[in-house]
Formats: C-alpha cells, sequence, structure tokens
C-alpha cells in the first residue's frame, strides 16, 4: 500500500507542478528552443512580468528550466527546457491531443454598452 501512496504522491505532485497557470504554456513555447525573456512574455498572451518571473524561476527550481546567462553587453539570458522538461514533450503533446478532442473554448467576451 506505501508503494502505491508513492506513486500518488509523485503524480499528484507533477500535475500540480505542470498544470499551475502558465507552467504548461512555457514549457511547451520551450519545447520549440532556447527563448529569452521578452519571447516567452510575447508567446503567452495575458501572463504579467510578475507570473512570468515566478513560474520561471519554480520551473528552474525543479530543475525543469535552466537559465543561461550569456556575457555580452548588454548581458543576455535566455532560457531552455532540461532534459528532465523536454521529457515533459510527450505527455504534454498527448494532453493537447486530448484537449483538441474533448474541450471546448467558451468566449468570454463581454458586450460593453
Amino acid at each position: 500500500m506505501a508503494r502505491q501512496h508513492e506513486v500518488c504522491a509523485k503524480f499528484h505532485r507533477a500535475v500540480e507542478l505542470i498544470g499551475r497557470r502558465w507552467s504548461g504554456a512555457l514549457i511547451q513555447v520551450l519545447l520549440q528552443g532556447r527563448k529569452r525573456y521578452a519571447e516567452l512574455r510575447a508567446a503567452v498572451p495575458d501572463i504579467t512580468d510578475r507570473m512570468l518571473s515566478e513560474r520561471l524561476r519554480e520551473l528552474e527550481e525543479e530543475g525543469i528550466v535552466a537559465r543561461k546567462v550569456i556575457p555580452e553587453t548588454p548581458v543576455r539570458v535566455e532560457y531552455e527546457l532540461t532534459a528532465k522538461g523536454r521529457a515533459l514533450e510527450g505527455p504534454l503533446t498527448a494532453l493537447g491531443q486530448w484537449a483538441t478532442r474533448w474541450q471546448t473554448v467558451e468566449n468570454e467576451k463581454v458586450s460593453r454598452q
């Protein structure tokens, strides 16, 4: 029973990490290759600078994203997936296929008068 509980706890932790708002989207963008902060900001609609910084820091702490400082003038910072992060490509692709088949997106426009 302890072994089953361990698997459930790991699964739950993984879903909570990747399922956090913006995390999956950032990983999807980084699956395309190394990106600068501004490129990530532009690629993920509606994310704030604060949330982008927070999510990148969390993903870096988890070993999913690596922050690379390039000593140029001016200094350039880029983000890329680690091997651990790239290993999420299959699961995220499968989730995307499931979402395409089973999810609907509701129009959230509010009419203004």
